[in-house]
Order: C-alpha cells, then structure tokens, then sequence
C-alpha cells in the first residue's frame, strides 16, 4: 500500500465521513432529528439551494418546504433577504419558482 500523501495524514480518510454524511442527508432520518424542525431545514436547505444557483434542485425542495409548513409569503421573505447575497436575478428567479409550486396546490 503506497504511503499517505502529506494531505492525507493532515485530513485523514475523509471517505467513510462522506458516505455517512450522504447516508445520513439522502437516505437517513436527518428530517426526522430534534436538533431542528423539519421547516427549519426546509429553510436552510432552500437558502443553500439559492445561494449556490441550485435552481434544478429548488421546485422539489420549495414543495417540501410547504408539506413542512412553511407558507408561500414565509418563503418570499426569506428568498428577499437572500437576494443581497446571491443577487437580485436568482432572487426573483428563486420566487417565481416559489409561486409556481403554491400555484399547483
């Protein structure tokens, strides 16, 4: 077995940590955990999902946010908050697409 790289020894074996992760995000009871609402995570993860233009991602994860309570105006809000850090045209992107996913219901 070939001697670990210098980066190696300083982070360690990072793999068993991101199959845990992914388990625990993808297929694991991370919802489900007390630490924070389900909305509160709906939030989070529709705040990174902006801020990182993960726009493929958003309508499936706006969806989930409303089956956790969070309301279409609650939403708005926060996307507006956002737009002076991930920009006014993901912002206002990022609402339409909210609207759109309250529309079907």
């Amino acid at each position: 077995m070939p001697e670990p790289t210098p980066a190696q020894r300083a982070i360690g074996d990072f793999a068993p940590k991101l199959v845990e992760l992914t388990d625990d995000v993808l297929f694991g009871d991370v919802w489900k955990r007390a630490e924070l609402s389900p909305r509160d995570r709906s939030l989070i993860t529709v705040a990174s999902l902006l801020t990182s233009s993960s726009f493929e991602q958003l309508p499936n994860h706006l969806r989930l946010a409303r089956q956790n309570g969070l309301t279409e105006t609650e939403l708005k809000e926060a996307i507006i908050h956002l737009a002076f850090y991930a920009g006014w045209p993901k912002a206002m992107s990022a609402i339409q697409a909210a609207k759109a996913v309250f529309a079907e219901s």
